[in-house]
């Protein structure tokens, strides 16, 4: 019995390190992808400027300029907002039980676009700070008459009509959206926020996304040991004194904040809070104190990999990042709805 109980510590023990081991391998991971996005793109830029202009920015030379006033702050928007899709899926996952569950798939990310694209229509010269807020209530909008529509039917709300209510709204909110581009004449001013993309990051942007994001995903790690009794059984979670209602309101909550605000800075990018979670459990198990904070390092490292690639395929030209996101996320979606359509 002395010997079980040893080996089970040391067990405990090997997986701890284990995991602590993975989370420095992916954190240093992210690191190098910041710096080798930063130093490669239409013009490749040697390490020596990108350590300079960060360091010791001169405003004079332009090779540091396009460092420090171009690609770095593309390259922080694309982790924080990856990290951010990321998470908004992990806890969507969690607090439905639904693996289908995903900012995009279940059309969060639509209401947020179609607020977008009423601001652009109607007050143009809105701040960033005042879109960030009407993308949050646009978000915040559709995903109650997601879940409105999904549990208003006999049998209340199951995985399966929680995705096609969110594709129902979603589909909606995307036609309406292009209807008023194409009233309005803004099919160019929208085409960056419906392809997706981080190119128009600045600085006084991230001043405002870096807090909002972080914060954010703090409080879903706290979050995350309610979370992980929810996914395993909500009878299970309230006989262990947790407050299911409460946790899944503050869980969707945090989910739409982190996609509304996401969404107002880079447009509609779907899939990686579908692709990054599965990856993330994977990796590290069913303990969402530790999916949520794998899921916000591999989404930062998909996102910035999605970008590096969508302005090195054909320089000068860039492709829409949301087109390569896509490509992973498609083929991933179909896989994950085939295997588990049985269940849903």
């Amino acid at each position: 019995m002395l010997q079980t109980s040893s080996q089970k510590h040391l067990n405990n023990r090997s997986h701890h390190v284990w995991r602590l081991l993975l989370f420095l391998f992916f954190l240093a991971g992210l690191i190098v992808t910041i710096v080798t996005a930063v130093s490669f793109g239409a013009k490749d830029i040697t390490f020596h400027h990108v350590w300079t202009a960060i360091f010791n920015y001169d405003s004079s030379l332009t090779e540091q300029q396009i460092i420090y006033e171009l690609r770095l702050p593309r390259v922080i928007g694309a982790a924080i907002v990856g990290a951010a899709f990321a998470v908004a899926g992990a806890l969507m996952q969690g607090v439905t039980r639904n693996p289908l569950a995903d900012a995009g798939v279940l059309g969060i990310n639509a209401g947020a676009m179609f607020v977008v694209t009423l601001c652009f229509a109607f007050v143009p010269s809105i701040s960033y700070s005042l879109l960030m807020v009407f993308s949050f209530i646009g978000a915040a909008l559709s995903t109650l008459l997601i879940f409105m529509m999904g549990a208003s039917v006999p049998g209340g709300l199951t995985p399966m009509r929680l995705t096609v209510s969110g594709a129902v709204v979603a589909a909606l909110l995307h036609s309406l959206s292009a209807g008023i581009a194409i009233y309005f004449d803004l099919s160019q001013d929208l085409a960056f926020w419906y392809a997706g993309g981080v190119a128009g990051i600045k600085w006084e942007h991230l001043k405002v996304l870096v807090p909002i994001i972080v914060i954010t995903i703090l409080w879903a790690v706290c979050m995350g040991r309610s979370i992980s009794l929810i996914a395993i059984g909500e009878e299970t979670a309230m006989n262990l004194g947790i407050k299911v209602n409460l946790i899944k309101l503050l869980s969707i909550i945090a989910a739409v904040i982190l996609a509304g605000v996401s969404v107002s800075a880079v447009g509609s990018i779907g899939f990686i809070g579908l692709v990054i979670p599965h990856i993330a459990r994977k990796l590290v198990g069913t303990d969402y104190k530790l999916i949520i904070p794998m899921s916000g390092l591999l989404g930062a490292i998909l996102l910035i990999l999605a970008d590096l690639g969508a302005r090195t395929v054909n320089p000068p030209r860039e492709l829409a990042i949301g087109i390569i996101v896509a490509a992973v996320g498609v083929p991933f979606f179909l896989y994950t709805a085939r295997k588990v359509g049985r269940d849903l």
